[in-house]
């Protein structure tokens, strides 16, 4: 039975708040990172603040997924909701880094079910012409997030302290509860059916093993053959966790979505999104003050301009494709715009107005959000609807496993590269942009010319990850969103040959 108008504006604010909050959340504790460390006394420890939520959020993306097929996202929403909550209460009142660690696992649960639960509920109760509309405002979240969490990160890290970088989740969490609870309409569950547990567990140990192997190789915590091991157990927990998913009843990750020329080409799109965009944001900010020669608070306008274009293509295509039930021309424009933006980031020499480099990176934002949340829709509509969850959840993972591996690969090749071309006499580690400041003017300008001889091939390479989803928007069957939940949409469940 399709929502009132009324009640699906309430959906849609209360999914937007939780949304929010796990984005939110995020931001804030990455801007209070050394301070919270440094308090636990565990600098060196840093790095599993952050392991420890990312792990426990990539690994859990499927197994919510495939709960929430068999016992309904209403009940895997909520409960990710109540955890979520729980665990920042801990965060906040943690006396060691092993204890923050344990907290930010609890929290990485909670906030996988924040950011997966929503999408899978637009995704069964609505139809999927309206999918793009409200996926596209609730997927506002994020930018938003991004472009406001540092400041509240910094401003309640100054003036009360980190911990309440966690507290301050819990009254906009029970507020975001109870809207929730009203809002959010109860799910039918699936008949009873076996879990997978065999396949949860190989796809968690190979997520593990892929996400710590590539943490390792960019932040150098582990010896090479450790580096190596972690991979093996990757590629060979991948192999065995296919074979048992092609035996499963209720396989975790259906296996037959990649069989479905629509959802593959969406899957293949979302992971062309993680290699190509969010593996080069952290590290743009560092390029533009090297390059550039600008200030720390100066280069974060660059991302800025590349989160704003995101922001606002995504609602204008949104409303589009909402509008005339069409699609496929959305990725197709959006891969080819931020190939674009980022070819020319490649060609910029050092030196130029800063507005040029947040022009491309902007236009790299109206791309990337062109289709970021249409492949989302598109991918539910083409997917049995018993397989909401599983198949959200699968566009979800290989997103964030795109983005942790390329994150990985990027770093790795600027810190290579940087290293291999420093000028004589200068000390890597003293290659700081507050130490480029007081440099010299032509160590400053040898510096700027490495970062970009540097940076050029890795936005080459980003630009032709996005070149291949450019193919696979070409390679997507055309077809229109139905306009009700019970309409079938045949071109959307075209089958690879």
């Amino acid at each position: 039975m399709p929502l009132s108008r009324w009640r699906l504006r309430l959906l849609i604010v209360s999914l937007l708040t939780v949304s929010f909050l796990g984005a939110l959340d995020h931001t804030v504790v990455a801007t209070s990172l050394a301070t919270m460390s440094g308090d636990l006394g565990a600098i060196d420890q840093m790095s599993w603040i952050v392991v420890s939520y990312t792990l426990a959020s990539t690994v859990l993306l499927p197994v919510l997924g495939k709960l929430a097929d068999l016992f309904g996202a209403r009940l895997i929403f909520l409960t990710s909701l109540v955890i979520f909550l729980v665990a920042s209460l801990y965060c906040g009142f943690a006396q060691d880094v092993a204890q923050l660690a344990v907290g930010r696992v609890g929290q990485g649960i909670g906030s996988a079910g924040l950011h997966l639960m929503p999408q899978t509920i637009v995704g069964v109760v609505t139809a999927p012409r309206e999918r793009p509309r409200v996926l596209s405002l609730i997927g506002v979240a994020f930018p938003i997030a991004i472009l406001v969490g540092p400041l509240v990160g910094g401003f309640v890290t100054a003036a009360w302290g980190w911990r309440w970088g966690f507290w301050i989740n819990i009254p906009v969490g029970l507020v975001a509860l109870v809207l929730a609870v009203i809002a959010v309409p109860h799910i039918d569950r699936q008949p009873a059916r076996r879990f997978d547990v065999l396949g949860a567990v190989l796809l968690g140990v190979s997520i593990t093993a892929l996400v710590l192997a590539a943490g390792w190789a960019t932040s150098g915590g582990a010896d090479l053959p450790v580096i190596i091991a972690a991979a093996v157990v990757a590629a060979v927990g991948s192999l065995a966790f296919v074979m048992v998913e092609l035996r499963a009843s209720a396989p975790i990750v259906p296996l037959r979505h990649f069989a479905n020329r629509t959802v593959l080409m969406s899957i293949i799109l979302s992971t062309v999104i993680g290699v190509g965009l969010f593996s080069v944001v952290s590290y743009v900010p560092t390029y533009i003050q090297m390059a550039y020669r600008t200030s720390a608070t100066v280069s974060g306008l660059v991302p800025i301009a590349t989160v704003f274009g995101m922001l606002v293509s995504t609602l204008v295509t949104g409303w589009l494709a909402s509008r005339s039930g069409r699609y496929r021309l959305f990725p197709v424009i959006g891969t080819a715009l931020a190939a674009t933006g980022l070819f020319v980031m490649a060609a910029l020499p050092p030196g130029l107005p800063l507005w040029v480099p947040m022009a491309a990176m902007a236009v790299v934002g109206v791309g990337t959000g062109a289709f970021m949340n249409i492949i989302v829709a598109v991918a539910q509509s083409a997917a049995a609807r018993e397989d909401t969850g599983s198949v959200t959840a699968t566009v979800s993972l290989v997103r964030q496993i795109g983005s942790t591996t390329a994150t990985a690969v990027v770093g790795g090749v600027i810190g290579a590269g940087v290293l291999a071309g420093l000028p004589t006499g200068i000390d890597p580690a003293l290659l700081t942009p507050q130490a480029m400041q007081t440099a010299s003017a032509a160590v400053q300008a040898e510096v700027a010319a490495l970062y970009s001889a540097v940076l050029a091939p890795v936005f080459v390479g980003l630009g032709i990850a996005y070149l291949v989803g450019v193919v696979a928007a070409l390679l997507m069957p055309p077809g229109r969103l139905a306009d009700t939940l019970e309409e079938p949409a045949p071109a959307l469940a075209e089958r690879t040959p």
